[in-house]
């Protein structure tokens, strides 16, 4: 069962220029599978909606508005039950790149010399590794790596992180889910993105070379060129 569901739009989606969204779902039966597709589409319905002008305020309520709506849907249906779903948007505005995250699903920037993980993942053992009670490589492997501690569903009083980056010429945009980082260090994935100038081999070989080492989850990548107008999904 196939529990990420995924947005994106490279023309105006109500007062945003572009929306982008990956969501990673979570509970038994259809629940996570359920969970990611609404949260996903009620974001895209509140944004197309709203009068606001500031990203960040735009995002912010319709993230708010998914949460509540997984929180109700699931207190109406047992087999929806505790459900609850990742989520990670991003808008292009001019140079800027906006995102929001809940959960461990991410969103790295991949410059000419460097790739930067933007988003933080909200996850017991992330937390552990940056309280330096485990390393990073550690973390990789720990058996508890993929309990979270925010989810949209988790709780009414939902806490969304937000990030604002400049963008440059040469800039890509990946979004994932775990799927992908589970099985891939970040310098592989780096090399995957840098040696291919193709952002659609790009991304058919990231698939790939998870499914190699495994495949343990559904995968999920959106890799965007900013300054291209070119987006490709898997």
């Amino acid at each position: 069962m196939n529990q990420d569901y995924k947005y994106t739009s490279e023309t105006p989606v109500g007062n945003l220029p572009n929306l982008f969204i990956l969501a990673d779902g979570m509970g038994g039966h259809n629940a996570g599978d359920y969970a990611s597709r609404y949260t996903v589409e009620t974001i895209v319905d509140s944004v197309q909606n709203n009068s606001d002008t500031s990203p960040v305020a735009i995002i912010r309520q319709a993230i708010g508005q998914a949460n509540r709506a997984v929180m109700e849907k699931a207190q109406t249906d047992i087999d929806l039950e505790g459900m609850g779903t990742t989520v990670v948007v991003a808008t292009i505005w001019k140079q800027e790149l906006c995102v929001a995250n809940v959960g461990d699903s991410r969103l790295y920037l991949a410059g000419k010399e460097a790739f930067t993980q933007i988003t933080k993942d909200h996850s017991y053992v992330q937390e552990m590794v940056r309280r330096g009670e485990i390393s990073p490589e550690a973390a990789r492997l720990h058996p508890d790596r993929n309990i979270i501690t925010r989810a949209v569903g988790g709780g009414y009083g939902i806490e969304v992180d937000f990030f604002e980056v400049e963008l440059k010429e040469g800039d890509r945009i990946l979004m994932c889910s775990d799927g992908l980082t589970d099985m891939l260090e970040d310098e592989e994935i780096f090399e995957i993105i840098n040696e291919k100038q193709n952002i659609e081999d790009a991304v058919e070989e990231l698939i790939e070379a998870a499914n190699d080492y495994g495949g343990n989850d559904n995968i999920t990548v959106i890799l965007t060129e900013p300054f291209s107008d070119e987006v490709k999904i898997c």
